[in-house]
């Protein structure tokens, strides 16, 4: 006896896995018998097919799909009519299994890790989490289309009306609301790419730029005045595709986040001229704010165009200007920059440049009244988004993707990472 059960308990996993295969053909029979206790879903001798003509009963057609318990066999009535020389099987619509051996909950299975992992790796994920066998290809496909069915969704839902959460659920009035928006490349395979320009020297696109912004709100500040955004409050839409386009998604996510509920909004980005074009455009009253980080880093370019090998005034010099800019004193950074006495043409350029940007988002750089209001001055939310919406997926070593195909995955993430993913189901399963 003891030696039966040191066997039992030294090999518990197997034995896991045992009873959960064990659990799984039992529901698998039971699955089996409730889809088919309709007896095939006879219609009677002829049904109305969606051309107006008539459809005639055939006879009984068998189909194997795959279900969270396993395969199960279902038998279906089969239709067919003369005239348009097609066939149907009304059982499948009621099943949501027309044109896909899948069912339901095991295409949501594939989406969800499709979304998270490259497809490879999603097929040992389900292998190893649920014991059943898919291929990648499939994941890929199945991903694909339920990222187009989110977008139909998201589509949906921005047409609502009222103050609500990422999730749909009604929020309290925000004091603030902030639209964040930035751009990341995703490489592209080849035909993607013809007639569009990269940023290398030898002009060569690798990449098309997914556009992303994420909504959140802001209801207090800290202790010491910082802003303190509120939990859960972010939600995200992307694409790759032009601005004009960008724009008809981001606003209606801000119309279904309660922007006219909102006392204050403020748009927050980089020196992007479609950002700011956007902005200008569909949130007038908005405040614009450059990303304080990204404004940073042109002070520190000339720096280290000027100051190349003397590290000590490099520092000096660039501290000085972060305390300017930090208070909103634009003007006092660009009068730093024209005292520079730079050698060489590309240096000077670069200076020229650097205060132009300057001078036309000074409006938006004022740093010192941005935190005297309790407002954001940096887009690390969305940075943080770019990373993990677009590139821990989509700029994955070796990955190259066509349009169609990023923005399934993008669709995918944002509703998965706006807390969305249980609303889509429950509207699909009604749709």
């Amino acid at each position: 006896m003891k030696e039966q059960e040191r066997s039992v308990h030294g090999d518990v996993e197997a034995l896991e896995f045992y009873v959960r295969d064990s659990m799984h053909e039992m529901g698998r029979k039971v699955l089996e018998c409730l889809l088919n206790a309709d007896g095939g879903g006879y219609r009677g001798s002829s049904i109305a097919c969606a051309c107006g003509h008539r459809s005639r009963f055939v006879g009984y057609r068998s189909k194997t799909v795959l279900t969270v318990l396993g395969p199960v066999r279902v038998t279906r009535s089969y239709y067919y009519d003369k005239k348009c020389r097609k066939g149907s099987c009304p059982k499948d619509a009621e099943l949501h299994i027309v044109g896909v051996g899948f069912s339901i909950g095991i295409r949501r299975m594939m989406a969800r890790v499709g979304a998270l992992r490259p497809f490879k790796q999603g097929r040992e994920d389900i292998r190893e989490l649920a014991g059943l066998e898919v291929n990648a290809k499939d994941i890929e496909r199945i991903s694909r289309q339920i990222g187009q069915e989110v977008e139909k969704f998201l589509e949906h839902e921005q047409t609502s009306i009222g103050t609500v959460g990422p999730n749909g659920v009604a929020t309290h009035r925000a004091p603030v609301l902030y639209v964040c928006m930035d751009g990341t490349g995703v490489p592209m395979v080849p035909g993607e790419l013809v007639g569009h320009k990269g940023k290398g020297e030898d002009g060569r696109a690798r990449t098309r730029e997914a556009k992303l912004a994420c909504v959140f709100t802001q209801t207090k500040v800290d202790e010491e005045g910082y802003p303190v955004r509120d939990e859960a409050s972010t939600s995200y839409v992307g694409a790759i595709e032009s601005a004009s386009a960008f724009a008809q998604r981001v606003m209606p996510e801000t119309e279904r986040r309660g922007i006219g509920q909102a006392r204050q909004v403020c748009a927050i980005g980089d020196a992007a001229e479609w950002i700011w074009n956007i902005a200008g455009d569909h949130l007038p009253e908005a405040q614009q704010i450059v990303d304080l980080y990204h404004a940073r880093e042109h002070y520190w370019a000339v720096g280290r165009a000027v100051f190349a090998t003397q590290a000590e005034r490099l520092h000096g010099w660039a501290h000085a200007r972060r305390e300017e800019l930090d208070r909103g004193d634009v003007e006092q950074v660009i009068t730093a920059i024209k005292r520079l006495r730079p050698r060489g043409g590309e240096i000077q350029k670069l200076c020229q440049t650097t205060i132009s940007y300057y001078v036309k988002n000074a409006h938006r750089m004022r740093y010192g009244d941005f935190r005297a209001k309790g407002f954001f001055v940096g887009s690390g939310v969305l940075e943080a988004g770019c990373r993990s919406v677009i590139g821990q997926r989509l700029k994955l070593s070796g990955m190259h993707w066509t349009v169609k195909g990023a923005d399934s995955i993008i669709a995918l993430r944002c509703c998965l990472m706006s807390d969305r993913w249980e609303d889509f189901w429950a509207y699909r399963a009604t749709a």
